[in-house]
């Protein structure tokens, strides 16, 4: 009989599968041979079909015409979780479309486990929305009706740093207290946790659980601050009006590079504002660009760009983002300074949280004796240079950059529905 459970990470750029065979978490094939699924979903108005993942984002970039979603995961705990979006004739609701990507993933998980799977363990970022208890609460309450609606009858949750602290834990040999960095796309969340052989058989955890905070910063935050700092400037955004009295509005510009915002700037009456700017522009030719990309419906190739040049930073001391429209062609060079300079901010609260969640722990950083880190943020140099030296005795475990918690899901689902 097949095991009726699974584990899904539902990120906010990507997402995994977790489940347990023969006595081992491993993660899911989504995508081909891939166990990470791009968390992207594009209705296609060429043939009527919705497409997830890779051939969502591929179908988009080849130009054909629909309608792209990404970053999805951002709006639960929003207003904008409670608005629909216009795909073709019809009106969808946001939480409807999250339901469609994870419908795809129970498809995929059934798949793998030869029949239905009705028991699930959903992750959670610590925090869906900072400082505010009664949205984090509607976040959770969201995420499980769009869960519950696509034929999950169990449904429990479990923070992603504790996730990806039971996957850890598979390869610990002694006993550690463990600080737990998990930075993906739209939250990053921390965790101090005693980790042992001896306690990974135990049923409940929640004494070794020392501390846990998050902060809703991740990666698509850095892309938006990158985007705005270094390519919207090309796009007319802080440029004046002719009078010079004023910059133009900023807010079309900040939406072009904020990943779930997108395609609100792909609308008439954002159309006729915009001819309206270009009208009052001293640099009309910068705003024709603009206007030139959204009629393309540019928008989340553009994103796609800023995302890659950031990665290439990470291992790279320039890059840039070009773009190579007929009527909207420029590239905006990008050093590895210029991105750290832009996030610094962020990565400094980021820190500042890590520091809190030690506090709230009542231990010393000296106390500490492993960092284990997951998700793709980590990869950020600024970001792991900041973390590390809060625990600079610590040793430093690199986990599945973008498997942990899905691994860390399914374990926990054996321990709920086992």
């Amino acid at each position: 009989m097949h095991q009726a459970f699974g584990g899904i990470d539902f990120g906010t750029s990507n997402s995994t599968v977790g489940v347990i065979r023969n006595g081992k978490a491993r993660l899911v094939a989504l995508e081909g041979e891939q166990p990470t699924l791009p968390s992207a979903v594009f209705f296609n108005f060429e043939d009527g079909y919705t497409y997830f993942g890779r051939r969502a984002i591929g179908d988009y970039t080849d130009s054909i015409e629909g309608r792209l979603m990404r970053s999805l995961k951002s709006v639960l705990g929003s207003s904008l979780a409670h608005e629909k979006t216009r795909i073709k004739a019809r009106q969808i609701g946001f939480i409807d479309i999250i339901g469609l990507f994870i419908g795809h993933l129970r498809t995929r998980l059934e798949e793998d486990a030869g029949g239905p799977v009705e028991n699930v363990v959903l992750g959670r970022p610590v925090q869906f929305v900072d400082d505010d208890e009664a949205a984090d609460a509607q976040a959770q309450s969201e995420l499980e009706k769009a869960a519950r609606a696509q034929g999950f009858k169990h449904i429990a949750f479990q923070f992603e740093p504790i996730a990806a602290a039971l996957d850890y834990e598979q390869k610990v040999t002694r006993e550690e207290l463990a600080l737990i960095i998990d930075m993906g796309g739209g939250t990053s969340d921390f965790s101090i946790v005693r980790v042992s052989p001896e306690r990974a058989r135990a049923g409940d955890r929640k004494e070794d659980i020392l501390a846990s905070r998050g902060i809703h910063i991740g990666g698509t935050d850095f892309d938006r601050l990158l985007s705005i700092a270094h390519v919207m400037p090309e796009l007319g955004y802080l440029s004046p009006t002719k009078d010079g009295k004023r910059n133009l509005p900023a807010s079309y510009f900040i939406d072009l590079a904020t990943w779930q915002r997108i395609n609100l700037v792909y609308t008439a009456r954002a159309m006729t504002h915009l001819r309206q700017i270009r009208y009052e522009a001293a640099r009309a030719d910068l705003v024709d660009r603009f206007i030139h990309v959204v009629e393309h419906r540019y928008g989340h190739a553009l994103a796609a760009l800023v995302e890659k040049a950031k990665i290439e930073l990470t291992d790279r001391s320039s890059t840039e983002v070009a773009v190579k429209l007929p009527d909207a062609a420029f590239a905006a060079a990008i050093t590895r300074d210029g991105l750290e300079t832009t996030i610094a901010r962020d990565i400094g609260r980021v820190a500042e949280t890590v520091k809190q969640t030690i506090r709230d722990a009542q231990v010393k950083p000296s106390d500490i004796t492993a960092v284990f880190l997951t998700g793709g943020s980590t990869a950020i140099p600024l970001a792991k240079r900041e973390i590390l030296s809060l625990v600079p005795q610590a040793s430093v475990i690199e986990g599945d950059m973008f498997g942990s918690v899905g691994l860390g899901l399914a374990l926990d689902a054996q321990r709920k529905f086992g």
